[in-house]
């Protein structure tokens, strides 16, 4: 691996259905403390880069890279660095927040410690009254910090995000932004698939703009002010571009 190899890299990287062009010569670098953002409509291409990422699903062509190792030939080296949070994370409802963090950090080979699960909680923002609680009595936003805590649990050097801010109430979404600056700040490079414009603006350090499977804008958010992004993804979205 190269020293100076970015976070997260897609070298032409095109995924297609048959006739859909489901994702069109993707070229793409995050490095190490960056937060991207990626604004689209449905069907964009936006989950489908996600999932590239993931191995998920093979490309067409091109390639998924992660600290520049390919994510198709070192599948499970790559997926040992990384953590990702769906729109809904997935918990056992019947266990407490501390135990599925536990269970599911035995899956990924990490035999932690209940000071090391409670502190990784902590610092997710999760509060210690909620870490014995049963999940299935937990909001989304607390579900998520589980998620989060996961990726401390595992040293995560790559976040993956798909639509995390999606049911979030204003003060919870807040909360999560601020919760992706703290994990940048250590290092981690965060991919976010969202809807939300404000967030984009408020927490990405750079946004791209996807349409019809390609990146047809990346701009660094401290360059623009939230009217301006607005109105250039409606462009983009109205075809004016």
């Amino acid at each position: 691996m190269s020293a100076d190899a970015p976070a997260l890299e897609a070298v032409d990287l095109s995924k297609h259905y048959g006739s859909l062009v489901a994702l069109d010569s993707l070229n793409l670098r995050i490095e190490q403390g960056e937060v991207f953002c990626l604004l689209g409509s449905n069907g964009a291409g936006k989950t489908t880069t996600v999932n590239l990422f993931l191995n998920l699903v093979e490309p067409t062509s091109g390639e998924p890279r992660i600290l520049g190792h390919n994510v198709v030939r070192e599948s499970r080296l790559t997926k040992s660095l990384l953590a990702y949070i769906p729109e809904t994370v997935m918990l056992y409802p019947e266990l407490t927040g501390l135990e599925n963090l536990g269970f599911f950090a035995s899956l990924s080979g990490i035999k932690a410690t209940t000071s090391l699960l409670t502190s990784a909680l902590e610092e997710a923002g999760l509060q210690p009254e909620a870490h014995a609680r049963r999940v299935g009595g937990y909001s989304k936003g607390m579900r998520q910090k589980v998620g989060i805590a996961l990726a401390i649990v595992k040293n995560a050097r790559v976040l993956l995000l798909d639509e995390p801010t999606s049911g979030l109430d204003p003060k919870a979404s807040n909360e999560f932004g601020e919760l992706l600056l703290r994990l940048s700040a250590r290092g981690t490079a965060i991919l976010m698939v969202t809807h939300d414009i404000f967030r984009a603006k408020e927490t990405g350090t750079r946004v791209g703009i996807m349409k019809a499977g390609r990146l047809v804008e990346c701009l660094a958010t401290s360059e623009l002010a939230h009217s301006d992004l607005e109105r250039l993804y409606l462009s983009h979205m109205q075809g004016r571009n």
